[in-house]
């Protein structure tokens, strides 16, 4: 397995884009991280006691874990894991958004230490992850995916409510060996995020003709919409719709008008067919018919407003259509939307 391209990085303070073979970062360090912390509240008194880093190195795949071995090395523990980041262009973690890179950043902020994530590129490849291979009755753990799609199953694997308590056990005795299993959670757990996200990469970089199932259709087409790249949005919510069996998701037919209608296609050739469609997914067959009648209604009013215009009428009435006719567009999306962050 070599260094790939990213699906979606998030920028601080200028969004996301899809990252490709040829993208900003294609050749740069990317370091994946994965914490263990002594406890899943946050805050101050959550320690990261071991912070596991992975990266690509040439052909080899390289990792070093940083175990706090006592509670006053922490700063020691920070400036190694600074110093490894410093050449670092985009960091990747497995729901690190809401807890690896926040918690990370307070402990740095403790110590009075600059951090040296806060410009990074991230990648948090939960997010894609749910989109592609989240099964309805499965919760989407890496454990899950890595059996899912790698192949491989973990044996005697430590259960993740007894790690902070074989730290503790560590901390009080002096005794490292409760500490030789989580060492290997961890270090699994980071192995399976690259190779998850070179999956992800992979499949984005190939197009939407490598998807194998719906769901991962769909879930390219949801992420090449955030990342603006509509054409291949389309063609993966088309093969979403030709490959669909039994309805996991939504119907592709609503995203891909919601798509249409973003690269301001208003014709009636696009919503009136996705309106007449039937809706086969019972999760939410209350909530999509919805989004594109809406968006349908949306479309004929501005045509009505359109032969409005064409009418003899005084100046006062012109104005009051043109107005009517920019708010219309407004609601359709006309204008070029913003790429938003994976949340």
């Amino acid at each position: 397995m070599g260094a790939c391209a990213w699906p979606i990085a998030f920028h601080p303070g200028r969004g996301c884009e899809l990252l490709g073979s040829g993208g900003p970062g294609a050749s740069d360090k990317i370091l994946f991280l994965d914490l263990e912390t002594t406890g899943l509240a946050g805050g101050a008194g959550t320690y990261a006691f071991l912070v596991g880093c992975g990266w690509f190195d040439g052909g080899l795949f390289r990792l070093r874990q940083f175990l706090l071995t006592d509670f006053a090395a922490e700063r020691a523990l920070l400036e190694s894991v600074a110093q490894l980041a410093d050449d670092v262009s985009c960091v990747v973690t497995y729901n690190g958004k809401t807890f690896d890179l926040p918690l990370i950043e307070t402990r740095f902020a403790l110590q009075r230490m600059q951090t040296p994530f806060a410009d990074l590129a991230h990648v948090d490849l939960l997010h894609p992850a749910r989109r592609m291979w989240r099964q309805d009755d499965v919760e989407c753990r890496l454990t899950y995916l890595e059996q899912a799609l790698c192949g491989h199953e973990r044996e005697g694997d430590v259960p993740g409510f007894e790690i902070p308590s074989r730290y503790f056990r560590y901390v009080r005795s002096g005794d490292a060996r409760p500490l030789q299993a989580v060492l290997e959670h961890n270090r699994l757990d980071i192995v399976s995020l690259a190779m998850l996200t070179a999956r992800a990469s992979q499949l984005l970089d190939e197009g939407p003709s490598a998807a194998t199932t719906p769901r991962e259709a769909f879930g390219m087409g949801r992420l090449y919409e955030r990342a603006g790249l509509l054409d291949e949005a389309l063609a993966s919510f088309r093969r979403s719709r030709s490959r669909r069996g039994r309805c996991a998701r939504p119907p592709s037919c609503c995203d891909g008008s919601v798509a249409t209608k973003r690269r301001q296609r208003h014709g009636a050739s696009c919503w009136p067919r996705a309106t007449a469609r039937p809706v086969t997914c019972a999760r939410r067959r209350r909530h999509w018919p919805s989004i594109t009648s809406i968006a349908f209604a949306i479309w004929r009013a501005r045509t009505f407003a359109l032969e409005a215009l064409r009418l003899q009428a005084t100046a006062a009435r012109q104005d009051a259509v043109k107005y009517r006719l920019a708010r219309l567009d407004r609601k359709l999306g006309s204008r070029a939307l913003p790429c938003l962050p994976l949340a």
